[in-house]
């Protein structure tokens, strides 16, 4: 597939040019489409019933779990659903029985999905070591291994900084943790649907999936990939139906792992849709998608860098997807404002819900950076625009 015709199946791109895929992403016909199919012709509870819907319903929630395993290459035992990435990490941090004396090694740029949870377990007494990027927002696992001791529960890091865009050395920092015997937590909300996410490669126990932004899922999907070993460390964060094998009046049995995860009703036309997006990135190829993210990336970082008083952040030998930027003197969300209102670009402005981040880069007391954030859907000829635009501002407001 060309991005011409991925652009004709998502109708919301002729109208806007949205540059936010960093928060989420337009949603293809083809998603939309398995999901009415699941609502118009077999909208039954799955693993409920023997009658027919019940049982396509099963089968094709099944099929979704069986799809995302060999996209990312792991069991379909492996996958739990949740409703986004935030649940997953957090799915962790209330399943894993830490005690007194653990400590949890986390870098200072994490989006607060991956810092709160942690944050939050000091209360029984697990002690946060926070491990400082570098000023371009990268990682040095010597720094993560500095950091590291016997007590070391866990390490946890993102693969793709949502505030800057900067790649983590995280095939680096797996080996840390192996060799110390951490337990390794991987978020990959800017990374999965983006650039190919082998779990095997990525060696962490745990991997945190969003199903709305890279894979071109619908809102409210994610999964939480758990290996086998991991799973028996970890406790399930809901218990009801579907969750148990048996229950008497005084006691109940876990059924099987992934569904002792996945309590209740689960979010199923989503997860088939979920499982229709995975069809359709293999239909455009990782490949493609790598490649024209990595060339747009590159150069809207130098057409950006190129504007005077304007500060863009990160290096473009080690950002992906994302550019931030402030111009001089504008608020982010003002400048935000002016693209929408003058061209229709959307771009997210703030905080990013990484606040330590945009301290670490010098941007906090700034009100945060304006973040352009791409697809295999954009264009060069978007990126002109918003270049041009950010010229036009710069040179007559500033």
């Amino acid at each position: 597939m060309k991005t011409a015709d991925v652009r004709r199946d998502i109708p919301l791109l002729e109208d806007v040019i949205y540059l936010d895929a960093a928060s989420t992403t337009p949603t293809p016909r083809p998603v939309v489409d398995a999901m009415c199919d699941y609502f118009y012709n077999y909208n039954a509870n799955t693993g409920r019933g023997a009658y027919r819907l019940a049982v396509k319903a099963s089968h094709k929630l099944d099929e979704a779990r069986e799809k995302i395993a060999r996209f990312v290459n792991s069991h379909p035992d492996e996958i739990i659903f949740t409703k986004n990435t935030t649940e997953a990490i957090n799915m962790v941090a209330h399943g894993l029985e830490f005690e007194e004396g653990d400590n949890i090694v986390v870098p200072n740029i994490e989006h607060h999905s991956n810092l709160v949870p942690w944050l939050n377990l000091r209360s029984k007494g697990v002690e946060l070591r926070v491990v400082n990027a570098d000023e371009n927002g990268v990682v040095d696992p010597d720094a993560v291994e500095k950091a590291v001791d016997e007590n070391t529960r866990l390490i946890s890091i993102t693969h793709i900084s949502n505030s800057i865009g900067s790649v983590q050395p995280v095939e680096e920092i797996a080996k840390i943790a192996n060799k110390t015997g951490a337990l390794y937590l991987v978020d990959v909300a800017q990374s999965a649907g983006h650039i190919s996410v082998d779990v095997k490669k990525l060696g962490a126990d745990f991997i945190a999936f969003p199903g709305h932004k890279g894979l071109l899922g619908p809102v409210g999907t994610g999964f939480l990939y758990c290996t086998r070993n991991a799973q028996e460390k970890l406790q399930p964060l809901n218990l009801g139906g579907g969750t148990v094998d048996q229950v008497t009046e005084d006691d109940f049995k876990l059924t099987e792992a992934p569904y002792c995860f996945e309590a209740g009703t689960q979010n199923i036309a989503g997860c088939i849709g979920l499982g229709a997006s995975i069809d359709y990135l293999k239909r455009i190829g990782m490949h493609k998608i790598e490649k024209h993210s990595q060339k747009l990336t590159r150069f809207m970082y130098q057409e950006i860098l190129d504007l005077e008083k304007v500060t863009v952040y990160g290096s473009p030998e080690n950002i992906y997807g994302i550019v931030s930027f402030n111009i001089d003197n504008i608020n982010p969300h003002d400048l935000a404002k002016i693209l929408d209102e003058s061209r229709s670009i959307c771009v997210r402005s703030g905080f990013h819900c990484a606040i330590p981040s945009m301290r670490h880069i010098g941007a906090y007391e700034l009100g945060g950076t304006v973040r352009a954030s791409i697809h295999y859907y954009n264009t060069r000829e978007e990126l002109e625009i918003l270049v041009e635009t950010l010229k036009k501002v710069s040179k007559f407001l500033v």
